[in-house]
């Protein structure tokens, strides 16, 4: 079996640009990307490791940013799995990775994530922000998210799948 010494021998170091970049707190230009995402995938995974990633969609804008080191991912009614809370009660720890359609960058977010209830959700989100809202476009709860780091993320990936053509 591989270590990551054994990989990055073979490989090499990350550059220090790249490495840099990976922050505790949002920069203005990860916030501006965040404030202009309709869509982001939220990671998660048990306190045995068994990962879930889920999309997560609304207007550009939908997820707060409360400040620089602190997100609100509002929930809608949808399937009730709850496989993301489930991780969250289990783990604590969450992922985002949010896309803008036509940027070939993404941004992404790691931290702590935490369960508020409609109670408290209310006081911050009035309403849904959807594009097309139906009869179970109802906010229910959401995740506060508590940045460990964030950053924003080269664009080979996008690039190399054409995923805007």
């Amino acid at each position: 079996m591989s270590t990551l010494d054994d990989i990055r021998a073979i490989h090499g170091q990350p550059s220090e640009r790249v490495t840099e970049k990976v922050l505790p707190y949002m920069e203005d230009k990860v916030i501006d990307f965040i404030k202009h995402s309709p869509f982001a995938v939220l990671s998660t995974s048990n306190s045995n490791g068994d990962c879930d990633a889920s999309p997560r969609g609304g207007l550009p804008g939908f997820v707060k940013v409360i400040d620089e080191r602190t997100l609100l991912l509002p929930d809608i009614k949808g399937n009730r799995m709850f496989q993301s809370y489930e991780n969250v009660l289990s783990n604590g720890k969450a992922a985002l990775v949010f896309l803008t359609p036509g940027n070939t960058r993404c941004a992404r977010v790691n931290g702590r994530a935490r369960i508020i209830q409609k109670e408290e959700l209310d006081k911050i989100l009035l309403e849904a922000e959807v594009a097309e809202a139906d009869d179970n476009t109802i906010l229910i709860q959401g995740l506060i998210i508590e940045l460990d780091e964030a950053y924003i993320h080269c664009p080979r990936a996008i690039q190399f799948s054409g995923l805007w053509k």
